[in-house]
């Protein structure tokens, strides 16, 4: 399977966004607003609208029907399996910085 590390330097904003998209379908600018939500940070739309070409070119979220002028997106069960897979890398990374650290 490719993970997220094949987005390279992208991979933060990529995550983010799927993270978004994993409350269900969204379009652009509720994405770029429940980022800000989660990371006090607004992606600009060159950055957000990059990450979700880069996350539909390789198939982890699909564009869905316009609705009123917006261009909603969700993720693909390959999509949800990667995030899922790069969510527990991350928690089990987390947990071994925090053990060292003595805070587990």
């Amino acid at each position: 399977m490719v993970g997220l590390s094949s987005l390279g330097r992208f991979s933060e904003p990529a995550l983010l966004v799927m993270i978004s998209l994993a409350d269900g379908a969204a379009h652009g600018y509720a994405i770029q607003n429940d980022i800000a939500a989660l990371t006090d940070d607004r992606p600009g739309p060159g950055t957000l609208y990059g990450a979700i070409r880069r996350l539909e070119e390789h198939g982890f979220i699909e564009a869905l029907p316009v609705e009123e002028r917006r261009k909603p997106y969700r993720l693909t069960p390959r999509g949800h399996e990667a995030l899922g897979a790069e969510l527990r890398r991350m928690r089990a990374l987390a947990h071994r910085g925090l053990t060292r650290l003595g805070m587990a």
